[in-house]
This record gives C-alpha cells, structure tokens and sequence, in this order.
C-alpha cells in the first residue's frame, strides 16, 4: 500500500509547491508528490527442510522478495538429516502472508514467519508443521496473540455444549499444538546465524 507523503490539491501551504499539488522542480516538468511504501520487517525461521527442499525453499522466498536469496543452511540437530535457516526481512504489509503462502503444504517442512505491527497492519505470526498444517494469530506490539472476540465467543458456546473443553479450545486458539511441536527445534536453532533481506519494492 502506499501512502501520499502530501495529498494533491491541498498543498497551498507547502513551500514549493504549486496549487495543483507538483513540486517545483525548477527543470522545466513538476514532479508530483512523493509516495512511500508502508513497510515492515519480521523474521522467517525454516526449523527444518531435507536437503533436497532448501533451494526450493530459497526459490519461493526469493519469488516473494523480489531479490535472490541465498540462505544459510545449518544441520537441524533436533532432526537428524534437515536443516534449519533463519533470515530477517523487510518488505510491504503482508509479505509474512505471503511468505507463508509460498511455503505452506510442502512435505517436511517446518517453519515460522513474524510480522512486526506497522501503521497500516496489526503485527502476524504464522507456524506450520507437516502433521498440523499452518495456524495463524494477529500479535500485538508486545508479541502477544490477539484472539477475535467472535472466536472466544464460538470457543465458549462449545465448551458450553460439552463438545469439547474450554482450556483445549483455547490453547488451540493460541496456537499451543504448534508451539509444543516446534519448541525442539527452536531451542536446537539457538545461536543460529541471522541474515537480513530486503524486499525490492
């Protein structure tokens, strides 16, 4: 998404420029009003991949990036025979979506993708596992997971009906199966060496 630094035609005020909102470039042509990209940053941690999947990894990242990637690959202890990388990024709102979207589904891979809080767009998290698919949360500024008001409320009326326990529903909600599966291999991961990577926008 990009946001107006100036919004055209209200511009009267602004020093060196003209009533239509274009800059005096003083060459001739006016440029018009500079637009930024909302950007964000964030972390994808590949927890592990066989051998074979990491330059498909790197591939599908870099699709998303826009830059080639080039990861570093280190031996995931916690999965004798899959390796492990972790880079940060930073990019548009959105690309931890994307980033997931890219690599979901593929056999044996393990992975997670943060999303910082911007202006435009809450903070995200997304794990996946071969055995439990992808989960997704809306963090806070803090890293918190902020669960919809309409989810608790469903969570609620099913424990109230006896289908199922108000503490599971919730630990589903906070997303505790992926957390448990994963927590081997973050821990194994600790140390690991970090790369950041800039999307082209």
């Amino acid at each position: 998404m990009l946001v107006p630094k100036w919004s055209l035609g209200q511009n009267d005020d602004c020093p060196g420029r003209n009533r239509n909102g274009h800059e005096a470039a003083g060459e001739g042509e006016p440029r018009t009003a500079l637009e930024v990209p909302v950007t964000t940053r964030g972390v994808l941690y590949v927890h592990s991949a066989p051998r074979a999947l990491c330059p498909h990894v790197e591939w599908a990242v870099a699709g998303v990036l826009g830059v080639r990637v080039n990861l570093d690959w280190i031996r995931q202890p916690a999965s004798p025979g899959t390796w492990r990388a972790e880079f940060s990024w930073q990019g548009e709102a959105g690309t931890a979506s994307k980033l997931a979207s890219a690599l979901r589904g593929w056999h044996l891979l393990r992975f997670e993708v943060t999303a910082e809080p911007c202006s435009t767009a809450e903070g995200e998290r997304y794990s996946s596992t071969p055995d439990l698919g992808i989960f997704h949360a809306v963090t806070g500024i803090h890293g918190d997971i902020l669960i919809p008001e309409d989810r608790l409320r469903a969570a609620v009326a099913r424990s109230a009906r006896g289908e199922t326990e108000l503490a599971a529903e919730v630990d589903k909600l906070l997303g505790k199966p992926w957390d448990d599966e994963l927590e081997p291999f973050r821990y194994a991961g600790e140390g690991a060496p970090v790369r950041w990577l800039h999307q082209v926008v």
